[in-house]
């Protein structure tokens, strides 16, 4: 038995979201702990689940709050290094009337670029279920060294690899560059969660099910999900094709972190049913849950501290 059922590596910063307008017409924004590979943690942790975090945040005031914010939720912070030299990254997240939004980065550098290969905790890479890591990971040599390593570590142990693209292309130096680092994602993990426009851009299909076809083929993924924001889910598994209907909110506000709420609920099933024995009815109970979950998140401001518990997705669902 492992001590861990999920560890994961890569991003912990602020994602400053507008909450408003000041008296003087200015908009407020308001200082939400966020990144993606947490956000997954936290939603695992609300299932009972017990997780660690890789990473690195700066020696200064955001990065003292975020490894705060990780022990209240319960994630073990034992591998989270402090920066004394390199600030926390930040995310300004702008918020459009579907509730979509886009990112402008603080990060040249930001400290979760800083992880490096000997700052490891090797230990814990050996003592879980499932290693999850993303691409932010990946943007640049020394941090993309640390993940590597950290895929290959877990891998030798026995765990199952998550990977999730999570494209965000201002990071990156080119669309090419990031085509390539997803490609090895794709090649190292059991599971897979992608989102539509990034299974559109990495396969040039416009037709989800064509873009699947094309993974398949060229890389061994047991279990990929397709996140379809409004429009629901897919798992691909073997030759079966499963897709689950939305949960669509009246009082949406926005959808940061409902792809990482999904996936970790997704994560939640893989630990509760194993990946040899996956048939439609389980795929079925995993969509629905991981899309319930996913929409209660789209109605509060950010998510790691936000996540729902079971009870309230299973009420959801009923």
């Amino acid at each position: 038995m492992k001590t861990f059922d999920v560890v994961a590596l890569g991003e912990l910063l602020i994602d400053f979201t507008e909450n408003g307008t000041s008296v003087q017409g200015n908009p407020v924004y308001e200082a939400n702990p966020g990144g993606a590979p947490c956000n997954v943690l936290s939603m695992l942790n609300k299932a009972g689940k017990k997780t660690a975090f890789i990473g690195k945040v700066g020696q200064d005031i955001f990065g003292k709050r975020l490894k705060a914010v990780l022990e209240e939720i319960g994630i073990n912070t034992s591998n989270l290094i402090m920066d004394k030299d390199v600030r926390t990254t930040l995310a300004f997240v702008e918020t459009f009337a579907d509730g979509d939004r886009d990112f402008s980065f603080y990060r040249n550098p930001g400290a979760d670029m800083m992880l490096r290969e000997e700052e490891l905790h090797e230990d814990l890479l050996r003592d879980t279920q499932i290693f999850h890591f993303g691409t932010l990971s990946m943007t640049h040599e020394e941090v993309r060294g640390a993940t590597k390593k950290a895929i290959r570590i877990a891998k030798e142990s026995g765990a199952l690899i998550s990977f999730d693209p999570n494209l965000r292309e201002p990071l990156w130096k080119s669309l090419d560059e990031a085509k390539e680092q997803v490609a090895y994602g794709l090649s190292q993990c059991d599971i897979l969660k992608i989102s539509d426009n990034e299974i559109q851009w990495f396969t040039g299909e416009q037709d989800f099910d064509a873009g699947i076809r094309k993974l398949k083929s060229a890389y061994d993924i047991p279990l990929i999900m397709l996140s379809m924001g409004k429009d629901g889910s897919r798992a691909y598994y073997k030759d079966l094709r499963v897709e689950a209907a939305p949960f669509l909110q009246k009082n949406t506000i926005e959808t940061t972190g409902a792809g990482d709420t999904f996936g970790g609920c997704c994560l939640y099933h893989v630990l509760k049913y194993g990946l040899e024995n996956l048939d439609e009815e389980k795929l079925m109970e995993m969509l629905t849950f991981a899309n319930a979950a996913a929409s209660i998140i789209t109605t509060r401001k950010g998510a790691l501290r936000v996540m729902p518990e079971v009870s309230e997705v299973q009420r959801l669902m009923k």
